[in-house]
């Protein structure tokens, strides 16, 4: 089975390569501290923050010490569904970088690299293509009904939100890649259109002056080609075409974008990337509420209390190709992926000075349905949700914390991953028109 063989092939290398098993014996000590620093049952508050120092990122640990608050739980482990399993199985062996080592060729279906060496030159191309199918939803998904709030780090203070946002989908649809849901396990319209995958969010619900807005983006396996994306605006009735810095970048009163819906996004191929390196830290992987709570203790900056437990993840630096990537506004991000769910936990982004500037945090659970009372959206086996997802901005003090479901939804079940929700015409303009109220 590859999706265990990673770690098998780690502990062997450790017993051939001297310099690998002085690594290995490195890192099983931090093992050791690490969990001496934090154990099942500790509460982290601003007043022990410094516990988790070296468990966490720069920008997590900002939250914590602005209030959010960690609530230590057992770790832990996660599976992968048993289709994408299968279909690494059959297809991985036939992955492998382009000769630049910008892209990849002979994928297919499941995790494209699952035998991860730390001393492989392009082991960070390799992780990053990995998160980007990852198992959480191979086919396609729709989240229904969510809401944001934006405001500001208020340590200690009553919560005032700036900005409210409600969206009726969120919804993605894979053309390669698809394991659970016909067509399998491409999409016929890969080979005529190159689409790897589609992504909508529309309509918006609020506020108010937004309300009918959305957006389409569509993402092509041409590693020089970038995002096609487009905006409704309903108030002056056109569509917009977007340039695709304005998917990294927040705008209005919130502190997200496109480029981190959902961890780590853009196209791969505009950065170049650095392996910094694998460690035990921290991750809210097998979180409890669903809608997440409101942290009382940082103004509504974040969630919490919420369960943190121990994860292995891998560190990342992905920094914008000169000349690729056009207009990014972030020097480098720092992604964290954690090593079985392949989900990142957060990710640090830098300025151009090279100074922390946002936090991307997300919260997720590991169960067979999204809410404990779902009717519809239950499955046959375990599979990840993101529950919360809160995007901060360390400079400004200012955060957007968004809820998955959201706290007053119609919609209860609110996810829906590889259930044939949404086909190929929930992505074009024109539904994205209709939709608007």
């Amino acid at each position: 089975m590859l999706w265990r063989l990673q770690k098998m092939a780690r502990r062997v290398l450790a017993n051939i390569l001297p310099a690998v098993a002085v690594s290995a014996f490195t890192l099983c000590l931090t093992t050791v501290v690490a969990t001496a620093a934090v154990q099942p049952g500790d509460v982290i508050t601003p007043e022990n923050a410094e516990s988790v120092k070296a468990l966490v990122s720069p920008g997590i640990y900002y939250a914590v010490t602005h209030g959010m608050r960690m609530s230590i739980v057992p770790t832990e482990s996660i599976d992968w569904p048993p289709p994408y399993k299968e279909a690494t199985e059959k297809y991985s062996g036939q992955v492998r970088l382009t000769e630049d080592h910008r892209s990849m060729v002979g994928y297919v279906a499941g995790q494209p690299f699952p035998l991860i060496d730390a001393n492989d030159p392009y082991v960070a191309n390799k992780i990053i293509w990995n998160t980007l199918f990852r198992p959480i939803a191979t086919d396609d998904l729709d989240l229904r009904f969510f809401d944001c709030q934006s405001e500001y780090v208020r340590p200690g203070k009553d919560q005032q939100v700036v900005n409210e946002i409600q969206v009726g989908h969120f919804a993605g649809y894979a053309l390669l890649g698809r394991t659970e849901v016909d067509p399998l396990p491409v999409d016929p319209d890969y080979k005529t259109t190159n689409r790897l995958g589609l992504f909508a969010l529309y309509p918006i619900l609020a506020p108010e002056e937004a309300r009918g807005g959305g957006l389409i983006r569509y993402r092509y396996a041409d590693p020089n080609k970038g995002d096609d994306s487009w905006a409704w605006v309903p108030q002056a009735r056109r569509v917009r075409r977007l340039n695709e810095a304005i998917l990294s970048t927040a705008s209005g009163a919130q502190t997200t974008d496109p480029d981190h819906y959902a961890g780590f996004n853009p196209k791969i191929e505009e950065y170049d990337y650095k392996f910094l390196g694998e460690k035990p830290m921290l991750a809210s992987e097998h979180a409890i509420h669903s809608p997440q709570q409101t942290c009382p203790y940082d103004g509504g900056a974040t969630s919490c209390p919420e369960a943190w437990e121990m994860r292995h993840l891998y560190i990342v630096s992905a920094t914008p190709r000169p000349g690729v990537n056009k207009g990014s506004l972030d020097k480098e991000s720092i992604v964290f992926i954690d090593t079985e769910s392949w989900i990142e936990p957060y990710v640090d982004t830098y300025d151009q000075s090279g100074k922390l500037w946002r936090v991307h945090i997300f919260w997720s659970t590991y169960r067979d349905r999204p809410v404990p009372d779902a009717r519809i959206a239950v499955y046959p086996f375990k599979r990840q949700f993101i529950l919360g997802a809160a995007s901060i901005d360390v400079q400004g003090n200012f955060s957007t914390m968004c809820y998955l479901p959201g706290q007053h939804t119609p919609e209860r079940e609110c996810w829906y991953i590889n259930m044939g929700a949404v086909t190929k015409d929930f992505f074009t303009i024109k539904s994205m028109v209709a939709a608007a109220p």
